[in-house]
């Protein structure tokens, strides 16, 4: 059984889980609001608190899908 192919993804992954990582961080460095901004819902009951970030995960979605649709151009030259 050749394992060359799952080596291949495992090392993508782990490249891309460090990207997140490294972005994530400098967001915080920077003090981005992601989950607190206007339209990202927080409910909070005594002990209970449910945040569902709608806004905040909008914007992940269009810079992601940017970010994606600029490599894919580039890789299909």
């Amino acid at each position: 059984m050749d394992l060359m192919p799952l080596a291949r993804v495992m090392a993508v992954f782990g490249i891309v889980l460090l990207v997140v990582a490294g972005i994530l961080y400098f967001m915080g460095r920077l003090d981005i609001p992601l989950g607190s901004l206007p339209g990202d819902l927080k409910f909070k009951r005594g002990n209970f608190t449910c945040a569902v970030p709608l806004v905040s995960s909008l914007i992940i979605s269009v810079v992601l899908t940017l970010i994606l649709n600029v490599i894919l151009y580039f890789f299909k030259k």
